[in-house]
This record gives structure tokens, C-alpha cells and sequence, in this order.
């Protein structure tokens, strides 16, 4: 009975939650409202707490380049969200100070900021992401990060072979042209709504939905990635793939998308772990 619930969930959100449910259905699956709830007046504690002078400053220097297209985010705005920002990556550097603040993440709580309209739910959302469903992503040495764009090269290599020795030919490595796609969870690089389809399944599902995005787009064009003949010519490849109708019809790319899944997930948990052991070793990690 709880086994068929489960699977009734998955597929009403991998159908896309409707907008006006998003934000509660991201704090009930990702186990974020459970975490709100136990904290009571947590948050606004670290918003009092003693201040990080480095840590502000970092955030600051970010808030002009946190989606200035967008008349919510500019500072003439009212209300403006910059400081609703601002107050949210605060926080949680207060919180985790073991990450503090990283590039990246200010494209991320914008989403969230954006989605929930409310700063506490917005600070347990990016809790949730980055430290239970992407640990590592955006620590000083992101090794979370570098292990997991790792994975993906080892994926391709399984996968789709002919792509990964062009890569290895050329000698393009997957960082760079992957890493905004994994650090800004596709955000300002797919379409916003296709991103929002993502995210309801990250939040639910885990960091397995990134992988499988990856492997979506690498495998719906690894013709048009073949034909690169350079290492530009294949960073602009990687541009390309993620424009055009393809992604614009996020229900179509949804549905190839979790035709991608990824399994094994032992054998990726495997990759994973082995590859988190060679880098946390490696003098150059």
C-alpha cells in the first residue's frame, strides 16, 4: 500500500506539480518542511546572529549578477528581491559555514525565492539541496561536484562511447562543459519551465535527475556533438544542445528524460564511490 502511494507521487509530480502547488509540494517531498518544523525561529536566529564580514561581502559582490533581466531582482524594485536574497545565502552561510557562500548558489535561491515567495521556506529548500541531496557541491573543494561530473564522463563512456572519445581525443574535460549544468542545476541554461520540471523531480527523486538531463541531452544530439571538429567547435556544440524546440517542450523532454534513467543505481553508486576516494586522496584534490 505505502509502496503504490509512493509510486502514485512520483508519477503525479514527474508530470509537472501545477505552479500554484510547486513550493508546497517541494518542502513536503524533499523533507524540507519536516526540518522548518523542528527549527522553529531558527532562521531569523541567523539572520541575528554575529556578523561574517568576508561572508557579506562575498554574497554582495554577487547580487548585481543574480538574474538582471529579471525587474524583481533590480534594485528598484519594489519590493526588491535582491535583499530577500541577500538575507537567505546570510543565513545560510551562518548555517553552514563549512560552505559559507559559493558562485552558483545565488542562481539557485533565486529559483527558490521566486517559486515559494517566502525567505524561511527558501532558506530550508537550499538546505535540503545543498546539504543532503548535492553534499559536496559547493564546499571549498566541491568534491561532490567534481566526483559527480566524473560520473557522468564514466556514464557516457558506457553509454554512448563514440562522444566520449571524441572528448578524449580532443582532450575537453567534462568541467568544462558541464559544470554550470551541474553548479546552477540547469538554471539559466534550459528553458525556465523545463528547469522547474527538473527540480520537481530532483526534490523528490535526488541527484539522479541531474544525470539523467545530462545523459538526455548528450544522447539526443551526440550526432551534432560528432560532428565537432575542435575543441571550440565541441564547448560550442555543448552550448547549442541546450537551446531549440527540443527543450522548449519540457513535457516531451520530461518524458525521453526518464526514458534516460539511470541504472543500475548501484552500479552509479559504485562510480561514485570510487571515484570520491581517488580525488579525496589525490595531492592535487
Amino acid at each position: 500500500m505505502r509502496r503504490s502511494m509512493a509510486l502514485s507521487v512520483k508519477r503525479y509530480i514527474r508530470k509537472g506539480i501545477p505552479l500554484e502547488h510547486r513550493a508546497r509540494v517541494w518542502m513536503g517531498v524533499s523533507g524540507a518542511q519536516a526540518q522548518m518544523d523542528r527549527n522553529p525561529g531558527y532562521y531569523q536566529r541567523l539572520l541575528e546572529g554575529e556578523r561574517d564580514s568576508r561572508l557579506e561581502e562575498a554574497i554582495r559582490t554577487d547580487m548585481n549578477r543574480t538574474f538582471p533581466d529579471n525587474v524583481r531582482f533590480r534594485k528598484g524594485a519594489d519590493p526588491c528581491l535582491q535583499r530577500t536574497l541577500y538575507n537567505v545565502l546570510l543565513a545560510y552561510g551562518h548555517h553552514n559555514r563549512d560552505v559559507g557562500y559559493c558562485q552558483g548558489m545565488n542562481f539557485v535561491a533565486g529559483y527558490l525565492i521566486l517559486m515559494t515567495e517566502s525567505e524561511e521556506e527558501s532558506f530550508w529548500l537550499l538546505d535540503t539541496l545543498v546539504g543532503s541531496i548535492l553534499p559536496d557541491y559547493y564546499s571549498p573543494s566541491m568534491l561532490g561536484l567534481k566526483t559527480d561530473q566524473e560520473v557522468l564522463g564514466e556514464l557516457v563512456r558506457t553509454r554512448l562511447p563514440a562522444v566520449a572519445a571524441l572528448m578524449d581525443r580532443h582532450g575537453v574535460p567534462w568541467t568544462l562543459v558541464v559544470s554550470r549544468w551541474f553548479l546552477c542545476l540547469f538554471v539559466d541554461v534550459l528553458p525556465v519551465e523545463t528547469v522547474l520540471r527538473i527540480w520537481d523531480c530532483l526534490f523528490s527523486e535526488g541527484s539522479k535527475v541531474i544525470f539523467r538531463v545530462a545523459l538526455t541531452l548528450i544522447k539526443r544530439h551526440q550526432s551534432f556533438i560528432l560532428e565537432a571538429s575542435s575543441f571550440t567547435d565541441i564547448c560550442e556544440k555543448f552550448r547549442e544542445i541546450t537551446k531549440g524546440s527540443f527543450v522548449t517542450e519540457c513535457h516531451t523532454f520530461m518524458q525521453q528524460n526518464h526514458s534516460s534513467y539511470v541504472k543500475p543505481l548501484k552500479s552509479l553508486q559504485n562510480i561514485q564511490n570510487f571515484l570520491e576516494n581517488i580525488m579525496a586522496t589525490s595531492p592535487c584534490s
